[in-house]
C-alpha cells in the first residue's frame, strides 16, 4: 500500500491530467477554418467595440484577469477566434485580448493609420480637402464601394479617404 502523501499525490497527477486545458492555451478556438465555430460568421472580421468601457481579459471567461480596459465606443478591433461567448479581438496595435460577444457590434469604424490624412469632397485626390485628421482618430465608414476609396465621417463631416490610410478594414474588402 502507498504512503497517504504519495497517494495525495498520485490521485492530484491523475486529476490534472484529465483536467481540460485552459481555453487561452488553445490556439485555435474555432475548428472550423474562416468561421466562428459560434457564430458562423467569417474568421477573422472587423467588428467595433459596443460600449464605453470594455475589459479585455486573457482568457475567454470572466474568471480570467482583466488585462485592461478599452475606454472607446466605436473603436475596430479584428475577432480572430471565438469561444462560446467570448471574442478573441486583435487591436490597432496588434495586441489581442478576449472580451465577451456582446461588448461589440457590427457598426463599422475605421482609425486613421499613418501621419496626418485628407478627408476629400469627392473620392478624388485632386478634389476640395474638408478636414485633416490626426493619427488615430476614429472615421465611421459609410461604404467602400471599390478597392481604392471609403466614404467615411469624422466628426459629422462625411467625406472620402483613401482605404489605404485607415485600419479596420481589408484590402479588397467592398461594400455599400
Amino acid at each position: 500500500m502507498l504512503p497517504r502523501f504519495a497517494l495525495v499525490l498520485l490521485l492530484s497527477l491523475v486529476a490534472l491530467a484529465a483536467a481540460p486545458a485552459p481555453a487561452d492555451a488553445i490556439d485555435t478556438v474555432s475548428p472550423v477554418a474562416d468561421k466562428g465555430a459560434d457564430s458562423g460568421l467569417p474568421l477573422p472580421r472587423f467588428v467595433s467595440l459596443a460600449a464605453d468601457k470594455v475589459n479585455a481579459r486573457t482568457g475567454p471567461g470572466s474568471r480570467y484577469p482583466i488585462a485592461w480596459q478599452y475606454q472607446r465606443r466605436g473603436l475596430p478591433v479584428e475577432v480572430v477566434a471565438e469561444y462560446e461567448y467570448w471574442r478573441r479581438i486583435r487591436d490597432h496595435d496588434g495586441t489581442e485580448t478576449w472580451v465577451h460577444k456582446n461588448l461589440t457590434s457590427g457598426k463599422r469604424f475605421a482609425v486613421v493609420d499613418g501621419t496626418v490624412r485628407s478627408l476629400f469632397k469627392k473620392p478624388d485626390m485632386a478634389a476640395d480637402v474638408l478636414l485633416t485628421a490626426e493619427p488615430g482618430v476614429m472615421a465611421r465608414l459609410r461604404k467602400c464601394p471599390d478597392v481604392a476609396w471609403c466614404q467615411v465621417e469624422i466628426a459629422g463631416t462625411r467625406g472620402w479617404m483613401p482605404r489605404s490610410h485607415l485600419w479596420g478594414l481589408y484590402p479588397d474588402e467592398v461594400f455599400d
